[in-house]
């Protein structure tokens, strides 16, 4: 009778370590760490919505292999000691499997040695950095472009219109030094070099000086990388001072939310973006994103277009990898990606990439807070 009673036991003992930290029958267990609250907090509100709209729509339909996709969101505030913060309890605590949609380079870099040591997957961050591209961490696996590729579109579009004095206005931190690093690079490779260079610290719109040195070098193009509160301030004051280059931001400065700051003085503003045109239900990805969002009463945007895709690679990875779930046989499910179409936008992944896409389109405000392409 005790054998008996303790082969049963061993068998749910081996059978409960089958499966990974975070995971039961029932459901799997993500983690995210955004800004919900602060100057950046609509990045952080449109990735997580744009992610639930595609989650709760496989929940509805009976989850993944069974199991229930669970999101537990943290709140960063966009700030670095406070996102480290959050993954130690995300993994420590919470105990997830993995770790999806951060939102921030400075956010994401400081939460890289944490899952990098806990061997725990990092999907889908809105980021561009090359800190986590270069070299490969198994544990990453990114969605979008980088910001090399959508530095290098903007140089390209600049300088194939004869504009060659460039400036950059960057964000004080590891977000801002990655957008410089591949200005100069896309600059270097054609013979250039930055005219000048403003910088703005995280979380604030103290951009007088940076304004005064690049108005100094009368730029024509200016490349912003930095969030919408400061990227805003810094134009409305170059307008204010009579200065008014062509202004270019990279896509993580939250597209719609620069729009709405700037309101009026929005139109012409250029933004490279990293997913398709959230407008242009011709592409399948977008049809069914913006069916669910109008269901959602939401608003059709970059920022939650990205989400939405990211969470749709992260559910085939899920799928792919079995009722048998770890983060091993997740990893490798992952690399079998190659290529897997989202909806008209694919992405790539294999042992020695883990960069999905590095599609970049140029998107300009428009009227009314409008974008065009």
């Amino acid at each position: 009778m005790h054998r008996a009673i303790a082969s049963i036991l061993a068998l749910s003992v081996a059978a409960g370590t089958a499966l990974a930290q975070g995971v039961t029958d029932a459901q799997v267990v993500l983690g995210q760490s955004v800004a919900l609250t602060g100057p950046a907090q609509e990045l952080g509100k449109d990735m997580q919505l744009g992610a639930s709209l595609y989650f709760n729509q496989v929940n509805a339909r009976g989850g993944i292999h069974g199991r229930r996709i669970v999101l537990k969101t943290l709140d960063d505030g966009y700030e670095s000691v406070r996102a480290a913060e959050n993954t130690k309890k995300l993994v420590n605590e919470d105990k997830v499997f993995a770790l999806f949609g951060y939102v921030g380079t400075p956010t994401s870099a400081a939460s890289l040695p944490i899952f990098t040591e806990a061997k725990v997957p990092f999907v889908g961050p809105f980021t561009g950095a090359e800190l986590l591209r270069t070299p490969v961490n198994r544990y990453i696996f990114n969605v979008r472009a980088s910001y090399y590729d959508e530095t290098e579109a903007i140089v390209q579009h600049l300088t194939a219109m004869s504009v060659d004095k460039i400036a950059v206005f960057y964000q004080n931190d590891a977000y801002g030094q990655a957008g410089l690093a591949g200005v100069e690079r896309a600059l270097k490779k054609r013979n250039l070099q930055i005219a000048a260079r403003g910088t703005v610290e995280r979380n604030t719109v103290d951009v007088a000086k940076s304004v005064a040195e690049i108005r100094k070098a009368d730029p024509q193009a200016v490349v912003m990388i930095s969030a919408y509160k400061s990227c805003a301030a810094f134009i409305k004051e170059m307008k204010r001072v009579g200065s008014n280059p062509t202004f270019w931001n990279v896509s993580f400065v939250g597209s719609k939310a620069l729009a709405k700051e700037l309101d009026r003085e929005g139109r012409g503003v250029q933004i490279s973006q990293v997913v398709p045109f959230p407008w242009d239900s011709s592409v399948p990805v977008v049809k069914e994103y913006r069916a669910l969002l109008v269901a959602a009463k939401g608003e059709p945007g970059f920022g939650t277009l990205e989400g939405y895709i990211a969470a749709k690679v992260m559910v085939e990875g899920l799928r792919r990898a079995g009722r048998g779930l770890t983060r091993e046989s997740f990893i490798k499910a992952m690399e079998t990606l190659d290529p897997y179409d989202v909806g008209g936008f694919k992405v790539s992944y294999g042992h020695d990439n883990h960069n999905g896409s590095q599609f970049v389109d140029l998107t300009i405000i428009s009227r009314n807070q409008k974008f065009v392409r």
